[in-house]
C-alpha cells in the first residue's frame, strides 16, 4: 500500500523528469533517469501535475519536454547545455528552442508556433526579439507553480473572477431547465460551449449553472461583464488566461450580462474556451450563443414550496399567510434563503414572523428600485380622500383587483393563456392638486406596498436606446415586489406618437412602443397622472384598465378639505370653513395655504385665525399668477 502523499510524490516525479531532460540536453544516456522516473510514477496516488498538464492541453512528448526544459531552469534544477555544441549556450538561464530542437525526441518545428499549446496557452514565453531558435524561453509562474502543486487561480484575474459556492433551491421548472441544459451538452464539445440562461431569476440561473458545472465535475467562477476589458485586444488576452484556467481548475465560468455587454465582451466570447455560461435578463446575440434558456421566478405556486423550504419549521408560523406573500412578492430563491437565516439567527416570536419576511421582501426590492426612482412614503389614507362616489368606487376595485390578481392569475389560469394584459394599469387625470398623488399614496397604504414615482428626468436620455434601458431596469425590479409605480406628469414620456419625419421621430415612436408593451406585460399597478388626457398616445389609452377623472372640487368638497386640512394638534381659533370655501383653488392648493398660515401663525406665536389664511391665500395667488376676486375673500378678515 502506498502511504506516500501525492505531494511529496509529485516533487519526486518532477526531480526526475528534470533528471532525465538534464541528461538529454548533456548528450548523456538517460536510461538511469528514466528508471528512476519509473520508481516515481508507481508511488503516485493519482496523475502527476505534469501528466494532468500534458493531457489537458494535447501536449507532444516534444512539447513536453520543452515546458519541463524550462521549469527545471526555474526551479533550479541545475540544466546546462553543451558548450562545445553549436547553437547551446554556456548558461541554464539560456537554454534555448535550438537545444530542444538538437537534443529532444521528435521534435518538430510548429512546437513554437502561435497555434500551439505552449504560446497559444500561454504556458511558455519567448523573452527576447532575437531568432525563434536562439530565443530564451520562459515558463509562465502560474503554470510553473501548477507543475509544483500548487492550483490556485491565476493573480491576474483574481480581482476579477470569483468562486461561486452558494447552494440555492430551484422551483420544479427551473430543474427541468437544469436538466435540459445538461442533455443539450451531450454531443458537444463541452470544453468549448456557450449556454445561455437569460429570464427574470438571475439567482436561479446562477444556481442552474452550479449544478449543470457539477454535474459535469467542474467548479464554477463569475464575474460581471463590466470586469471584461472593453479593449479588443485585452479582452482577447483575458479570453487566453480564462481559458488556460478552465482547464487548470477545472472549473466553469459565468459571466452576467445586463443590456448586451460590450464591444469587448463580443469579441471575448469569440475566443472564450471552456464551459461558459452567460446570465442575465435578455438574451445577447451571438453566432456562438446558440443554446439558450428562459429562466424566470417561480410562478405562486412553486414560492409557496420554496418558502417552505427556505423558512423551514417557521413557515408553520405564519398562520396561511405565505400564501399572501407568495402571491405579492415573486422572489427569487437567494432572497428567500436570506429570510430564513435571518430568522433563524433572530429567533423571533411566532406572530412576528410575518413582519420579518415581508420586511426582508420589501427591503431587497428597495435596494433595486432605491436608486432608481423615488420612494413615496404613504401617509394619506381613505378619509383624507374628497371625491365624488364613483372615483371613489373605481378606487376599492382597483384595490381589489391588486388582492385578487394571484387568484384570477394563477389559479384561475389567465396567467397560461397570455401574458399580455397582466397589470393594472389606471390613468389619473385632472388638474393639478386634485388628489391624484394622493390616491396612489392611499392605494399604496392600503395594500401595503411600495409606491415609486418615477423620475423623468431620469428616464429620459437623448442617446438612442437609452430610455428603454432605464426603464427596463425600473420593470425588472419592480416586477420581483409588485411595487406601485407612480408616472407623474405621465403625458411627457407617454405622449402621442409623431409622424416619422427623420430618425429622431422614429426613435421616439420606438420608445412609445416599448413603453406601451412593458406596461401591458407588467404584472404590479402602474398608476399614470396627468393634467392633459388628450396629449396622451390613443394606443397607450386602449390599453388601460382603469381611467379616472379627478375633477375640480365642488364648494361642498373644498369645505369637506378645509375641515379636515389641520391636524388635531394645529391651534386654530375662529376659522370660517364655509367662507374659506368660497375660494376656487384645489385641494393641494388648499394644503398649500393651510400649511403656510401655520407658519404665520408659529412666527407670531398664536392659533391659525383667518387673517393668516388670508395672508397665505394671497401669496398662494401671487406664485400662480392668478389674483383672487373679492368674492372669493370677503368676509374673511
Amino acid at each position: 500500500m502506498n502511504d506516500v502523499d501525492w505531494t511529496t510524490a509529485n516533487q519526486r516525479v518532477l526531480v526526475a523528469e528534470f533528471a532525465r531532460i538534464r541528461a538529454r540536453i548533456a548528450g548523456e544516456d538517460a536510461v538511469e533517469a528514466e528508471a528512476e522516473l519509473a520508481r516515481a510514477r508507481e508511488t503516485m496516488p493519482s496523475p502527476a501535475s505534469i501528466d494532468m498538464l500534458t493531457q489537458s492541453f494535447g501536449l507532444s512528448s516534444f512539447e513536453r519536454d520543452i515546458l519541463l526544459m524550462c521549469a527545471g531552469v526555474e526551479m533550479g534544477a541545475g540544466l546546462k547545455s553543451d558548450p562545445a555544441s553549436e547553437g547551446f549556450s554556456a548558461s541554464a538561464e539560456n537554454v534555448t528552442f535550438g537545444t530542444a530542437l538538437a537534443r529532444f525526441a521528435e521534435p518538430h518545428w510548429s512546437a513554437l508556433t502561435p497555434v500551439r499549446p505552449l504560446r497559444r496557452r500561454r504556458l511558455i514565453e519567448l523573452r527576447d526579439g532575437r531568432r525563434l531558435c536562439s530565443s530564451r524561453l520562459h515558463i509562465d509562474e502560474r503554470v510553473l507553480h501548477f507543475l509544483a502543486g500548487l492550483n490556485y487561480l491565476d493573480t491576474r484575474l483574481a480581482p476579477l473572477v470569483r468562486r461561486h459556492q452558494a447552494e440555492a433551491p430551484l422551483g420544479d421548472k427551473q430543474t427541468h431547465v437544469g436538466e435540459v441544459a445538461l442533455r443539450s451538452l451531450d454531443g458537444r464539445r463541452r470544453e468549448s460551449s456557450i449556454l445561455q440562461l437569460y429570464g427574470t431569476d438571475l439567482p436561479a440561473q446562477r444556481e442552474i449553472a452550479r449544478r449543470v458545472a457539477r454535474q459535469l465535475g467542474l467548479d464554477l467562477h463569475g464575474l460581471s461583464w463590466r470586469d471584461v476589458p472593453a479593449n479588443v485586444h485585452e479582452a482577447h488576452a483575458f479570453a487566453q488566461l480564462w481559458s488556460r484556467e478552465a482547464l487548470l481548475l477545472r472549473t466553469a465560468l459565468f459571466i452576467e450580462i445586463e443590456d448586451g455587454g460590450n464591444v469587448g465582451l463580443s469579441d471575448c466570447l469569440r475566443h472564450l474556451e471552456g464551459l461558459v455560461f452567460l446570465v442575465g435578463h435578455a438574451p445577447v446575440p451571438h453566432d456562438r450563443c446558440e443554446l439558450r434558456f428562459q429562466v424566470d421566478r417561480p410562478e405562486q405556486s412553486e414560492q409557496r414550496q420554496l418558502w417552505r423550504i427556505a423558512l423551514g419549521e417557521r413557515a408553520d408560523s405564519l398562520n396561511g399567510s405565505l400564501d399572501s406573500i407568495a402571491a405579492r412578492y415573486r422572489v427569487s430563491t437567494d432572497i428567500m434563503m436570506r429570510a430564513g437565516d435571518g430568522l433563524r439567527t433572530a429567533l423571533p416570536e411566532a406572530h412576528a414572523v410575518q413582519s420579518i419576511v415581508v420586511e426582508s421582501c420589501r427591503d431587497s426590492i428597495r435596494r433595486r428600485l432605491d436608486g432608481l426612482a423615488e420612494r413615496i412614503e404613504p401617509a394619506a389614507t381613505w378619509r383624507d380622500l374628497v371625491l365624488p362616489d364613483a372615483q371613489l368606487a373605481a378606487l376599492h376595485e382597483i384595490a381589489g383587483q391588486v388582492r385578487g390578481r394571484a387568484r384570477v392569475h394563477e389559479e384561475w389560469g389567465f396567467a397560461r393563456t397570455s401574458c399580455r394584459g397582466l397589470g393594472i394599469t389606471a390613468l389619473f387625470s385632472g388638474e393639478s392638486g386634485t388628489g391624484k398623488t394622493m390616491a396612489a399614496e392611499v392605494l399604496a397604504n392600503e395594500l401595503q406596498l411600495d409606491l415609486y414615482r418615477i423620475d423623468l428626468a431620469s428616464m429620459v436620455s437623448k442617446y438612442i436606446g437609452e430610455t428603454e434601458k432605464n426603464l427596463r431596469r425600473v420593470f425588472d425590479a419592480a416586477e420581483d415586489g409588485a411595487a406601485i409605480l407612480l408616472f407623474d406628469e405621465a403625458d411627457a414620456l407617454f405622449g402621442k406618437r409623431s409622424e416619422v419625419n427623420d430618425s429622431h421621430d422614429r426613435y421616439a415612436n420606438i420608445e412609445v412602443s416599448y413603453l406601451l408593451q412593458r406596461m401591458e406585460a407588467y404584472r404590479g399597478l402602474a398608476i399614470l397622472t396627468t393634467n392633459l388626457k388628450s396629449a396622451l398616445d390613443t394606443g397607450f389609452q386602449r390599453r388601460l384598465r382603469f381611467v379616472l377623472q379627478f375633477p375640480f372640487p365642488d364648494p361642498a368638497q373644498r369645505e369637506h378639505i378645509w375641515r379636515g386640512v389641520f391636524p388635531a394638534e394645529a391651534p386654530t381659533t375662529a376659522l370660517d370653513f364655509r367662507r374659506l370655501a368660497q375660494l376656487n383653488v384645489s385641494g393641494g392648493s388648499i394644503r398649500n395655504i393651510a400649511l403656510n398660515a401655520a407658519f404665520l401663525a408659529a412666527g407670531a406665536r398664536t392659533p391659525v385665525d383667518m387673517s393668516h389664511l388670508l395672508r397665505a391665500a394671497r401669496s398662494d395667488a401671487l406664485k400662480r399668477e392668478r389674483p383672487f376676486s373679492d368674492a372669493e375673500t370677503r368676509g374673511w378678515a
